[in-house]
């Protein structure tokens, strides 16, 4: 080959790597705010900093990609049919909609309705009971549990180093295709970071962006005030404690009490954020409450005094619950529907997506 003809060929060559490289970052849609150069936690500006340890797991755009590839893929459950997105549905905040308890690999059937995810890099500890206070390590528990994804961690990895596709992920993500636990533990948490939920009609009221409540809702803003926001504290719409709000004796889930064996932590679960509340139906740790309604009606009537009742559950009469008016109710929901995060719930790039060989091109 002549010396003349050589950059041409080297020309070529670059193009046609630049193709490939261009086609692979369109293969894999941007999460959140992000472009292909942005590699930025999304801070909102009505929120304090994050918890989440972003030194240990750099923020990066395509670390969040193979994390959103693993939560969509039922590679992850023993027999493939389970993801972490079969219990935690996008269009409902990623919470269960429509099952009073989850139920996973093989039809089988959880204690437990699965939580919202969103605004994680905020939190100190998972699920309703606190169980894990890592968000690195939280996608072992449903990997393992038997009810649920019913596979081992070690299995997951060789499933996934045997995949075609994936080590070309893992070596955008790390700079190498080592596959291992503590890698696709990371994608996970990664990915999970990024739902970020901060775009509601409420946001863009603080953060003065021309958006005001209407009079209902300004109304229920104040009921929410008064007697909502000791638990549910903004802006993130709870305060990550756990209490005992009185849906007992009426189950054999102790709640805390099974991590910390206190009797003290018997029935208190998490305090769930708001956010989105309109869209992650049914209600409580359980499921029971099918609408909003009868969660109201539980909290200004139904609440039962046990032992370690949460005390500001408890009126100066001594007796239990929130008094609340019809009104009250009322103008209460048409707060809380302004919690929505539209954008949240249809960000694309939160999405579910097919694990196929068209979706990757590197």
């Amino acid at each position: 080959m002549s010396m003349r003809k050589m950059p041409y060929i080297y020309v070529l060559m670059g193009l046609v790597l630049t193709g490939l490289l261009s086609g692979f970052l369109q293969g894999a849609p941007a999460v959140h705010v992000f472009n292909n150069q942005d590699s930025t936690f999304p801070q909102p500006a009505n929120f304090p900093p994050p918890v989440y340890d972003l030194s240990k797991n750099k923020f990066n755009k395509i670390k969040i990609e193979l994390g959103r590839r693993l939560f969509y893929d039922g590679t992850l459950s023993k027999n493939g049919t389970v993801s972490c997105g079969t219990c935690h549905i996008q269009a409902s905040a990623f919470s269960h909609h429509g099952h009073r308890l989850s139920h996973g690999i093989f039809d089988s059937l959880g204690a437990r309705n699965a939580p919202a995810l969103q605004n994680l890099a905020w939190a100190t500890s998972f699920m309703w009971d606190g169980g894990v206070k890592d968000l690195d390590l939280q996608p072992i528990v449903p990997i393992t549990n038997h009810v649920e994804m019913g596979e081992s961690v070690e299995s997951v990895v060789e499933k996934i180093k045997r995949d075609q596709y994936y080590p070309l992920y893992f070596n955008a993500a790390f700079g190498s295709r080592e596959i291992t636990t503590a890698r696709v533990m990371q994608a996970l948490s990664q990915f999970m970071v990024a739902m970020v939920s901060a775009n509601s009609k409420y946001d863009k009221v603080v953060r003065k962006e021309g958006v005001a409540f209407t009079k209902e809702e300004a109304a229920g803003y104040k009921v929410f005030q008064q007697k909502c926001a000791t638990c549910h504290a903004e802006p993130f719409f709870t305060d990550f404690s756990f209490r005992n709000n009185g849906l007992y004796p009426y189950s054999e889930d102790f709640g805390r009490m099974g991590i910390t064996s206190e009797p003290g932590d018997k029935y208190r679960f998490k305090v769930p954020s708001l956010r989105n509340i309109a869209l992650t139906a049914p209600y409580m740790h359980d499921g029971r409450f099918k609408g909003l309604d009868f969660v109201l009606t539980h909290y200004a009537q139904d609440v039962q005094l046990t032992d370690n009742i949460d005390p500001s559950l408890v009126q100066s009469s001594g007796r239990a619950g929130i008094p609340l008016t019809p009104a009250d109710k009322e103008a209460l929901k048409s707060f809380l529907y302004t919690l929505t995060d539209s954008a949240f719930v249809r960000n694309k790039g939160l999405g579910e997506v097919n694990i196929c060989p068209q979706c990757i091109r590197y």
